[in-house]
């Protein structure tokens, strides 16, 4: 379970947010030069409670900043508590509050139990059920708890390539960056495939050749529309809801027809691990691909360690409960259990009528997923080139706010890596996901080591210690999961890994030849240590 905020940091009505800029010596201090736009903020200082009022001005004059800032040192590091200013909407619009927020994690991480067939297949029953138990605690939650501490620490755009950035430098931060937007879009050219799994049994016609090639372009460009129309957060809501309503009443209809018996089935000796434990990764990681658009979150310091949890709940819920039903209503065939498979069980238990709102329902968490994980995958390139990563165009918005050259980059990678075959998406961006979360778990720890007394909004309840202990199970299942993984896939996700490895120079080259303007937006906190080389 997710803590609430409330059970670490006090009331809500106790916390007062301030950003911690960490002097370094060698580093001018802005604050004393009067620089104005020292955006969104890190940290909780007490001491401002009675200048909540001011939260949404500028401070615009060193008058103005010295008299609100508090001093302290912790270990000889020295730090600056100053009082929260608001990022400057560039936009007009409005940003995603709890439900809309709630939907779109579950559309990053799940989107319905579309997709976990091939578990019982690799399985059956019982492992299965006991995988979608207990996996939540190895990985699940201690990713999600992460995302909630570090994403309110670094609440903007960008998300985890920040995190990286403040605890080994700009280099790291570029190669998680690299790594996770790659093995994002490698996720998203997923879903136009499960979509056609699911509606090729109704329409044959769209299994192969041209139709299917026509099918996954109009697919790719309607819901980049939709992501460019930034209409992603509400869509999300209706979604989910179509996704997630069929599901119940087919548990329902089963429950006449359950035999507890069928979920004890289990063979160990037949079991494709491979499978099992890449689907069971797939369907419960990418938590942190919401701090991506931490920036575009009303509140994010309260509201995003809320929505994780409620999200969390949603998913598991989302997972066991289908799986319970089916697995126990109908006889194991376990060859059957396919992607889409649960439009035939839907016909076997309740009829036609049924089986095509499975369908519509799969079609329906498809296309939420698609454009949650796409809209997570935009930010963070605008994120990143706010940080002056990448460089600036990929910082331009539309008119109506959303990332405008991310959307084209995601979507045409999108297209260019359709191609590929369900098994080989999975195992090649679970692969990149595993080295980025490697890089996440050390700035996790490296920062709560380096900087202790940094102020954070939300606080996992553990100290240092308990910070290394928590990430030790999940790095353990990383191992497992790479080493299970085809000697294929390996090579092709470690030249992709290479490339990243090769572009970031490549990059700084171009920015100091000056062929490609770059620049840092200067709204975002100034925090020293993200010079760090």
């Amino acid at each position: 379970m997710v803590p609430t905020r409330a059970e670490t940091n006090g009331t809500d009505s106790e916390i007062h947010a301030t950003i911690d800029v960490f002097r370094d010596p060698e580093v001018p201090d802005r604050a004393a030069a009067g620089d104005g736009a020292i955006g969104q903020s890190l940290a909780t200082d007490e001491s401002n409670q009675k200048d909540n009022g001011n939260d949404n001005e500028k401070l615009g004059n060193t008058a103005n900043i010295q008299a609100s800032v508090v001093m302290r040192e912790y270990n000889g590091v020295e730090y600056v508590g100053i009082n929260e200013v608001p990022l400057p909407k560039v936009h007009n619009i409005k940003k995603f509050s709890i439900l809309p927020l709630v939907f779109l994690i579950f559309f990053q991480v799940s989107g319905g139990p579309f997709g976990v067939e091939d578990s019982v297949r690799a399985a059956g029953p019982l492992l299965t059920l006991l995988g979608f138990l207990v996996f939540p605690f190895i990985w699940s939650i201690p990713e999600a708890l992460i995302t909630a501490e570090m994403g309110t620490m670094f609440p903007e755009n960008g998300g985890y390539v920040v995190w990286v950035s403040s605890a080994l430098g700009p280099y790291w931060g570029f190669q998680q960056g690299w790594m996770k937007w790659l093995g994002g879009v490698i996720d998203n050219a997923l879903y136009p495939v499960l979509f056609l799994n699911y509606l090729k049994s109704g329409i044959p016609a769209l299994a192969s050749g041209f139709p299917k090639v026509i099918t996954l372009l109009a697919l790719t460009t309607f819901l980049s529309f939709m992501n460019y129309r930034a209409i992603v957060g509400w869509a999300a809501v209706l979604l989910g809801i179509l996704s997630i309503f069929p599901f119940v009443v087919m548990g329902l209809i089963s429950i006449p027809k359950l035999r507890p018996s069928r979920w004890l089935v289990v063979d160990l000796h037949n079991v494709k691990w491979n499978l099992y434990l890449n689907n069971l990764f797939w369907n419960l990681n990418y938590w942190d691909s919401i701090s991506t658009l931490a920036g575009e979150i009303d509140n994010p310091k309260k509201t995003l360690p809320r929505a994780l949890f409620y999200a969390l709940i949603l998913v598991v819920l989302g997972y066991f409960f289908p799986l319970l039903t089916s697995t126990g209503a109908i006889p194991l065939n376990r060859e059957l259990w396919t992607n889409g498979y649960f439009s035939d069980i839907a016909k076997m238990l309740g009829g036609v009528w049924l089986s095509w709102w499975i369908q519509g329902a799969a079609a329906m968490s498809n296309m939420g997923m698609f454009m949650a994980e796409m809209s997570s995958d935009s930010f963070q390139l605008l994120g990143m080139a706010e940080r002056g990563m990448l460089p600036e165009f990929f910082a331009k918005r539309s008119h109506y706010g959303s990332p405008l050259v991310g959307i084209l980059f995601s979507a045409s990678g999108v297209t260019l890596l359709s191609w590929m075959s369900f098994q080989d998406i999975v195992d090649t961006e679970n692969i990149l996901y595993c080295f980025g979360m490697i890089l996440e778990f050390i700035a996790f720890i490296r920062l709560r080591m380096k900087y202790p007394a940094a102020s954070r909004p939300y606080k996992i309840p553990v100290g240092t210690v308990g910070a290394i202990l928590m990430c030790i199970p999940p790095t353990i299942m990383i191992c497992v999961v790479l080493a299970f993984s085809s000697p294929k896939v390996m090579v092709v996700s470690l030249i992709a890994i290479i490339i990243g490895l090769v572009m970031q120079p490549c990059l700084k080259h171009v920015e100091k030849k000056r062929w490609i303007k770059f620049s840092t937006n200067s709204d975002l906190p100034y925090l020293s240590f993200l010079n760090v080389q």
